[in-house]
């Protein structure tokens, strides 16, 4: 059972965007009305496409394979159903996945610099719009960020062999992100309950089903995943962390530069 906790870290870095529509709430028409409706439909239809395809792996594939693909599950499965053809048509498809989760979060992860910037929480210059009315500071300064994240790479020796082999830091990364996105997560959830008895009467387009159960059940949930990742990656959650606390030394020194100035 503790090892549930880094089992999931796929799969919860896999819907780890589900909620990056929100980023563009200030910029979306009727957002109380829009956004929920977004949430739900694209969750919805992305559950449902994963519910489909693991339906197509039982079908078409046998347990020892399922078990052990030679590739990848979805790979092995195409390959079943259509021969060779199916490879490169998994290939084609997961490129254009990829493609388009990365342009969704580059689109969407610059909003957030973009939107600190307009509340004087960040480098001015990322709540600038060019011409074609794109913030290209805010895009730069996060590919930046994503390619010193990602390009390093990391070296290991075989105590045994002496052999030298190169990797990259994906997986680590996967575990810096996951603790530390459940514990927003988390805090974000908790924050309906929070809200609710602060302000009972403050208008809310979408109501909560199940509240306050369904809240609590996540945010219990959440912490549990959050500790097991602690207990079975310490020094990846630490890291992850760290990252995130680095933030709040910053986040006061902003707060009181713009505090001065005004």
């Amino acid at each position: 059972v503790m090892l549930l906790g880094r089992a999931m870290t796929g799969p919860l870095f896999a819907q780890s965007a589900w909620n990056n529509v929100t980023f563009t709430g200030s910029e979306i028409r009727d957002p109380g009305r829009n956004l929920p409706r977004a949430l739900l439909w694209g969750c919805a239809l992305v559950v449902g496409l994963y519910l489909l395809a693991n339906l197509a792996y039982v079908v078409t594939l046998p347990l020892d394979v399922m078990r052990k693909p030679p590739n990848s599950i979805a790979t092995a499965t195409m390959q079943a159903a259509l021969g060779p053809a199916g490879t490169v048509l998994m290939a084609v498809a997961i490129m254009i996945s990829t493609f388009g989760c990365n342009n969704g979060l580059i689109l969407a992860g610059a909003r957030v610099s973009y939107a600190m910037a307009h509340d004087r929480l960040f480098f001015s210059r990322t709540g600038v719009l060019n011409a074609r009315h794109v913030p290209s500071a805010a895009l730069l300064l996060q590919g930046v960020w994503a390619a010193l994240l990602t390009l390093p790479r990391t070296v290991t020796t075989d105590a045994r062999t002496g052999a030298v082999t190169y990797g990259n830091v994906y997986t680590q990364l996967l575990e810096y992100i996951i603790p530390a996105d459940l514990v927003f997560y988390a805090l974000m959830v908790g924050a309906v309950i929070v809200l609710r008895r602060r302000s009972p009467d403050a208008p809310r387009p979408y109501r909560t089903p199940g509240y306050p159960f369904v809240p609590l059940v996540y945010i219990v949930l959440a912490t549990l995943l959050v500790l097991d990742l602690i207990y079975l990656a310490p020094s990846t959650s630490g890291i992850g962390f760290l990252i995130v606390l680095t933030g709040l030394p910053v986040y006061f020194l902003w707060r009181k530069k713009v505090s001065s100035e005004q």
